[in-house]
């Protein structure tokens, strides 16, 4: 029997030990206009945290700040552990090439989650079955072709301009193209697999970039595991874009109705 290729993913984020750093490499399969997708590389960021051997506990909050573009090819990952406690730990993680100046900079809390009191306030979205719901159409972003997107509400129409703007509110369905058991590395990716709320609003694609994104996970890898799912209920929107910025917030649920993350970035555009 042949041996089972590892996910698209799971080869793109994959992660080596050095002497003093990690190293990845880029993707094709997850390449954006022009460079890595976000998501792809905070979630490599978040395997070496995982992996690293003084990692204790789960990860709760990664923020990364996309720095420089990032080439093809190889890269470094210098990680280092801030401060420590019995309950959390505080990380930090540069992306660098070559030698050269940092690409990528983030900061992660992993934490041990105890059980607790606990208030549930935002609701699950009401929302189509993924089965009664069409996929969107492949693109010519590659990372885009990696997942399946179905828009029950929001969905992206490029097109003529329009005398008024389109809503920036979307209700998707996110998942793997091929499907892949969901994971805290998967659901790190998902929190960026969103297109820029501008080209909802403009009904056009225009430059654009995330500069700063951060995601909180509201589930642990056991919790998680047990949801045994391949597919996010995702709700996404903007409550300003100025000055060439744009700000972006998200939320991620199981199926079964249990949030997983929340996300907010702040995004570079020009138009």
């Amino acid at each position: 029997m042949h041996a089972k290729l590892p996910h698209p993913f799971d080869d793109a984020t994959r992660i080596t030990a050095g002497d003093s750093s990690w190293q990845g490499h880029t993707s094709d399969d997850y390449w954006a206009f022009v460079g890595p997708f976000g998501g792809a590389t905070a979630a490599t960021i978040l395997r070496a945290l995982i992996e690293h051997p003084q990692a204790a506990g789960d990860p709760l909050a990664l923020t990364v700040n996309y720095c420089a573009p990032i080439a093809k090819g190889p890269f470094d990952l210098d990680v280092r552990l801030v401060k420590a406690n019995r309950s959390s730990q505080h990380w930090s993680v540069e992306l660098s090439q070559g030698g050269g100046e940092v690409a990528t900079l983030a900061t992660a809390v992993f934490a041990e989650r105890r059980p607790s009191w606990e208030h549930r306030v935002a609701q699950y979205p009401d929302a189509r079955p993924f089965e009664q719901t069409l996929p969107f159409p492949k693109i010519s972003a590659s990372w885009a072709n990696q997942y399946e997107f179905r828009f029950v509400e929001g969905e992206m129409r490029i097109g003529p301009p329009q005398p008024e703007l389109a809503s920036t509110y979307s209700k998707i369905w996110i998942s793997d193209r091929t499907p892949r058991k969901l994971d805290m590395l998967s659901l790190m990716s998902m929190s960026d697999a969103f297109f820029g709320r501008i080209f909802h609003a403009r009904r056009e694609l225009v430059p654009f970039g995330t500069v700063s994104l951060t995601t909180y996970f509201h589930t642990d890898s056991a919790e998680l595991a047990t949801e045994d799912i391949t597919r996010v209920l995702a709700t996404a929107d903007s409550k300003i874009m100025h000055k060439s910025y744009a700000d972006q917030n998200a939320e991620l649920w199981s199926p079964n109705g249990r949030l997983l993350a929340t996300s907010t970035q702040i995004a570079y555009f020009k138009a």
